[in-house]
């Protein structure tokens, strides 16, 4: 059968429209982010509305999350503030910052897709990943400030208590032969707090051998203290810890006769007489 032009105008016409309605479906395809990430807003079988409501509840859901994410850097950024004593009328995390500027052509939310949308979601919350690295650095820093002022060793180990054995050569408890003691003891009630002469940075949080429940502090140039023979420990390796603070509870674990706590010093490594600093008054 030959084709009129008619024919031929229809058949273009039906290609044009059958090609345009493909292209349309593949365009809203590759609206919808890729990823396992979005892979629930990628289910071809489901109808258009309910597509459209996952695509909303995945919105919401990322948005509780830069909430929560925000509300974290403002804790941490009150508490860097209060540690430097900013005033607080200058950095107010809990109000957003003035802002202003000339008029400029509004752009219209609605002609962005979901695509852009979770795009720039995404951005957002890389900026809010670098700000709250940022500010942890800095809080590192302000910590480390901390410790140098005051990680100046002197006082006792000790709330309650007396001195019961001195550094250098005694008689061993266990064997009545002469050694080295590398350290003082401290004695008291079993319980009686066990302080840091320091600020700095616990290093050991456990039992050592003759030492029994250990806990060692790194208070930097090259000087370390440990504490054994605890009953408890109330600190973790990691931990930050000031000058005072309670760090365990007296015992009389590992290699003792009675509650007491055996405090060392050392310098680069290698035990010193602690009671000069016993003795020695703090800054």
């Amino acid at each position: 059968m030959r084709l009129t032009k008619l024919h031929w105008l229809s058949a273009v016409c039906a290609f044009a429209l059958i090609s345009g309605l493909i292209v349309h479906l593949i365009a809203s395809n590759k609206s919808q982010p890729n990823g396992d990430k979005y892979q629930v807003l990628s289910q071809n079988h489901l109808a258009p509305i309910q597509v459209k409501n996952q695509q909303i509840t995945a919105l919401t859901i990322k948005l509780a999350e830069l909430q929560s994410q925000v509300l974290r850097l403002n804790a941490l950024g009150d508490r860097l503030a209060d540690d430097a004593n900013i005033p607080e009328k200058e950095f107010n995390f809990n109000k957003l910052p003035a802002s202003g500027g000339p008029a400029s052509k509004t752009l219209l939310v609605n002609d962005k897709t979901l695509k852009q949308l979770f795009i720039e979601i995404e951005g957002f919350e890389s900026e809010l990943n670098y700000e709250e690295k940022q500010l942890q650095m800095l809080e590192s820093l302000t910590f480390g400030h901390h410790i140098q002022n005051n990680g100046y060793l002197s006082g006792r180990p000790i709330t309650k208590g007396w001195l019961s054995s001195y550094y250098g050569v005694r008689k061993d408890p266990f064997n009545g032969k002469p050694t080295m003691h590398k350290g003082v003891d401290f004695a008291g009630k079993e319980n009686t707090a066990i302080i840091a002469t320091a600020s700095g940075v616990v290093t050991w949080a456990s039992k050592r051998y003759g030492y029994g429940q250990l806990i060692e502090i790194n208070h930097g140039g090259g000087l370390t203290t440990r504490y054994g023979h605890n009953k408890d420990l109330l600190v973790n390796v990691g931990d930050v810890v000031n000058k005072g603070q309670n760090i365990a509870r007296m015992g009389s674990t590992g290699r003792s006769t009675g509650p007491h706590v055996h405090y060392e010093i050392l310098r680069n490594n290698k035990q010193i007489n602690p009671i000069k600093f016993v003795y020695r008054k703090g800054k």
